[in-house]
């Protein structure tokens, strides 16, 4: 029996009976981060990060949640259960389960570059890893974190010498927040769509810190959106929440940028290639990190990644879950 199997709930440990990251409804999950393709609601009791859990409990309500420390040991039937920093976004957590000298790793959501806001990666050794490949193809390499920022930056500016407003969509949970911590602050006023604020504001109620931003509302007058840049999920770009701002630029942070058309396809007028998640040698980085024979490949390019590893002479497998990586999270700004 492998100590872990898929199911049509999600990835399952019959040894420890818990699920992690199902997608329906189960007594026990362990939940890798709070995106709302892997924290769902509706289960008996969950367990993650105590980093990860304001933000859980915001968008989820009342739950039964616990929590546990970045490295604590559970142990549950004779199953040793730890939670391990995947740095994908705040409080987001690679699962270990050890039994009987077997000892699999389940990544989650995750990335190597430590992006100064979330918890930094940490390698883990296994015998068997289930990895997401939502970026495994060889085309995304990202650039340095520093030379994106200085082109958003740079961007800013121009729009603010030209008198526009500068309007740049991510994720209203991690890559809205990187985005703000490394804004130059001192080139104007950062606004955000109110689904951005209020994760900002669990999110500084925890101790992370993030500049000042201003929530937008009606009341607020259109010439003072005018040099400023508003911070914005990519859902809100599409509507017409958007079109009050004009004149404005509209500017995508996504590692679809990559993609030659994806910026035309999208409308906006600059692609920022950002991504909260591994690009090909990251990937490749973390598999050969954990030692692991045996690697089972979730969401994104499962059925090439497969064939590339098992070419390198990896015991390798694709998997069908209902983890989304980067696409889901587009639907994360449809929060209010």
């Amino acid at each position: 029996m492998n100590l872990l199997e898929f199911t049509n709930n999600g990835i399952y440990c019959p040894q420890a009976d818990v699920y992690i990251d199902p997608w329906r409804p189960v007594a026990r999950a362990l939940i890798t981060h709070g995106h709302s393709d892997h924290a769902r609601w509706g289960h008996q009791h969950y367990l993650c990060t105590e980093s990860a859990a304001p933000v859980i409990r915001y968008r989820l309500g009342d739950i039964r949640l616990e929590t546990v420390a970045y490295g604590e040991k559970r142990v549950i039937n004779g199953v040793e259960i730890s939670f391990h920093p995947a740095g994908h976004v705040v409080g987001s957590a690679q699962i270990r389960l050890a039994y009987k000298g077997e000892v699999w790793v389940v990544s989650g959501d995750y990335k190597l570059s430590d992006d100064g806001l979330a918890e930094a990666f940490e390698p883990l050794r296994c015998h068997t890893f289930i990895t997401e490949c939502t970026f495994g193809l060889p085309v995304y390499r990202w650039q340095p974190q520093h030379a994106v920022f200085q082109d958003i930056n740079n961007w800013w500016r121009a729009n603010q010498a030209n008198g526009k407003v500068s309007l740049l969509s991510g994720y209203a949970l991690g890559k809205a927040q990187r985005i703000l911590r490394h804004l130059e602050h001192s080139i104007g006023k950062i606004y955000t769509h109110g689904a951005i604020e209020n994760v900002n504001e669990v999110l500084r109620n925890q101790g992370i810190a993030l500049p000042d931003t201003i929530r937008v509302t009606p009341e607020i007058p259109k010439k003072d959106f005018v040099g400023s840049i508003i911070i914005a999920p990519p859902a809100a770009l599409d509507g017409t929440w958007a079109r009050k701002f004009q004149p404005v630029s509209t500017g995508i942070a996504s590692g679809w940028m990559s993609l030659r058309g994806a910026r035309r396809r999208r409308a906006a007028d600059r692609g920022f290639v950002l991504s909260d998640h591994a690009d090909w040698a990251e990937l490749h980085t973390a598999i050969q990190d954990t030692g692991a024979e045996r690697i089972f490949v979730t969401h994104g390019y499962t059925g090439i990644f497969k064939k590339w590893l098992q070419e390198q002479g990896y015991d390798a497998h694709e998997v069908s879950t209902e983890y989304e990586g980067e696409l889901g999270e587009v639907n994360e700004g449809k929060e209010s």
